[in-house]
């Protein structure tokens, strides 16, 4: 990367940090998209800065012989647009390269979920275990309050384990979630989140004073050792994946993710609104929401086949 891009490129991410509230992961994933292209358009003997469409053709070509999927081709060039957009703002370019440049066709791809009744046997997993008394009982009663919370919610994992113990604090049936670029959202919680939430607190609350904790309060509502300060995501989605295991669920089936998918698509399965599910999972857009209109379609289907006067009249004809 020349000097000149290289300083465009920390006044990009400067501005999205800033002004964005663009998050860690967001601002190290633009930064390794664009010292990828920029890597790639070196060997073409130009820049980030001066690169034409066809330079970025070129790129998204090499992607596609390199065997990029179409989604990963995409983000590539989102992070590209976004770049190019700033340049055009600050007036560092006159022009936006991506402007004319066709997103990669990728197909349709749904999300792994589970049914409810799996959620059920996961749930009744981790209740169970934190009922029992002994040795890291704390590190149940946690897991417990991870996934009566993640389901009730659809939480992303990186804000369920980044919550403050003030949650503890509050009284309500909802909670208030800061999301990404530091937005916040209400959503309500269950009765079961609630008591494991309260279960939980209590028993680290206890250890707490005993200095078995740490021997001091963390301002996290799951803290750890590590350098965050909260439990890591990647310790939690392994914890996960065991207990799956002993609740004789298929491991590779589920994940944080996964649950918040369940969420989102039994919600919609049960009548809730798409924009009302928008809004709980802290989507943007309502088109990220609509890859969850697969579950509205079996919805609608299901009911015209029930209740529509002809459907019920070729039923008794059958």
């Amino acid at each position: 990367m020349n000097d000149l891009s290289a300083a465009h490129v920390e006044a990009f991410l400067e501005m999205m940090s800033a002004e964005r509230g663009a998050a860690v992961n967001t601002l190290q994933s633009y930064e390794r998209d664009l010292e990828d292209a920029s890597s790639h358009l070196r060997t073409l003997g130009t820049g980030l800065t001066g690169a034409t469409p066809d330079d970025l053709r070129a790129y998204l070509a090499h992607l596609s012989g390199q065997g990029f999927k179409p989604s990963s081709q995409a983000r590539r060039l989102s992070a590209l647009r976004q770049f190019y957009k700033f340049l055009y703002a600050e007036g560092m370019r006159g022009d936006d390269p991506t402007g004319i440049l066709d997103a990669p066709k990728k197909g349709r791809s749904l999300p792994k979920t589970l049914s409810v009744d799996d959620v059920s046997r996961l749930i009744g997993q981790a209740e169970t275990e934190a009922a029992a008394g002994g040795p890291d009982r704390l590190a149940r009663l946690r897991m417990h309050a991870l996934i009566e919370l993640l389901y009730a919610t659809g939480m992303r994992v990186s804000e369920l384990v980044s919550l403050p113990a003030s949650v503890l604090a509050q009284n309500g049936r909802f909670l208030v979630i800061r999301g990404k670029g530091n937005k916040e959202r209400l959503v309500p919680l269950s009765q079961a989140a609630i008591r494991a939430m309260r279960a939980y607190g209590e028993a680290l609350a206890e250890e707490t004073a005993k200095g078995d904790a740490g021997g001091r309060e963390s301002p996290w509502l799951f803290p750890s050792s590590g350098k965050q300060g909260f439990l890591p995501r990647q310790v939690f989605a392994r914890d996960l994946k065991s207990l799956a295991a002993r609740a004789g669920i298929r491991v590779a089936m589920i994940s944080p993710h996964v649950l918040r998918h369940a969420f989102a698509s039994h919600l919609l399965a049960n009548g809730a609104d798409l924009r009302a599910v928008q809004e709980l999972l802290g989507h943007s857009d309502i088109s990220t929401t609509q890859i969850y209109t697969h579950v509205l379609e079996e919805r609608l289907h299901n009911l015209v086949q029930n209740h529509h006067p002809l459907a019920k009249q070729a039923k008794k004809q059958d």
